[in-house]
């Protein structure tokens, strides 16, 4: 059993979208079990944003990172722009998310993609806001926009990382934790194991992605918050730690990077 000063951070969780099959009061009762007891909710498109801010009010050590998702990049203009710099005002904004490149998308093309990564990056930047990147399929393009536009002055979360341990550590210069979650857990995921053994301890965190992403042996079931304690665990085991050091050493990670007081922004 967990000390109870080593709460987890679920760096990545959309409590606001969870299936209708799951109450959100369980889920956390479930999760609060675990000792997870903090969570970052980010974007996906400007029409939840509301619902977002509604969530993250709600839930008690709850924080969040609105933005527009690269399959909303379609959304992207001036009025967006101006609406999503308001919410950036709200106590409850740490970080702009979950924003970045997707090369599996059909649409929005990538050129749209680009339009709008960049444009909330400088947003981000200019108000001095970590991000929280979603990327698949486009990593080298990516790390090449991240820093013509200044992403190193903000930093942030590389969420659901697939690529080499050489482009985490590249990621790392640039300011970016790398956000461990359900695939670190599937058998023989061995490039998410060799990334977690390679990168310095106080540039890992840990998500769930819930309700997508399931870790093991829940894969392609709806994922739910409590599972954090599944990818802790593979975590643990990995780098040798405990599930007291593995709560301490991510959830301080989290806290830095999201420029957060050490006890949390409550």
């Amino acid at each position: 059993m967990l000390e109870a000063n080593a709460v987890f951070f679920d760096t990545h969780v959309h409590l606001d979208r969870l299936p209708q099959t799951m109450d959100l009061k369980q889920e956390l009762g479930r999760a609060a079990g675990f000792l997870i007891r903090d969570f970052l909710i980010p974007g996906v498109e400007r029409c939840g944003w509301p619902a977002l801010f509604d969530t993250a009010r709600s839930v008690p050590g709850a924080l969040a990172a609105p933005g527009l998702h690269p399959l909303a990049a379609d959304q992207w203009d001036g009025e967006v722009e101006t609406e999503l710099d308001r919410f950036l005002d709200d106590p409850k904004t740490v970080a702009v998310g979950e924003i970045g490149l997707d090369g599996l998308l059909d649409f929005p093309p990538p050129g749209l993609q680009e339009e709008a990564l960049r444009g909330q990056l400088r947003l981000a930047v200019s108000r001095g806001r970590p991000v929280v990147i979603h990327c698949r399929k486009a990593m080298g393009r990516l790390l090449a926009i991240l820093k013509e536009e200044g992403a190193q002055q903000v930093g942030g979360i590389a969420h659901a990382f697939s690529g080499s341990p050489e482009t985490a550590l590249e990621l790392v210069r640039l300011g970016f934790a790398i956000g461990f979650g359900g695939t670190l857990t599937y058998p023989g995921a061995k490039r998410a194991s060799e990334v977690l053994a390679k990168l310095p301890e106080d540039w890992v965190v840990l998500e769930t992605d819930a309700p997508d992403m399931a870790p093991w042996p829940h894969r392609g079931k709806p994922n739910r918050p409590a599972y954090l304690a599944l990818v802790a665990e593979r975590v643990a085991a990995l780098r040798g730690w405990t599930l007291e050091e593995t709560a301490r050493i991510t959830s301080a990670n989290a806290r830095r990077v999201l420029r957060l007081q050490v006890t949390g922004d409550r």
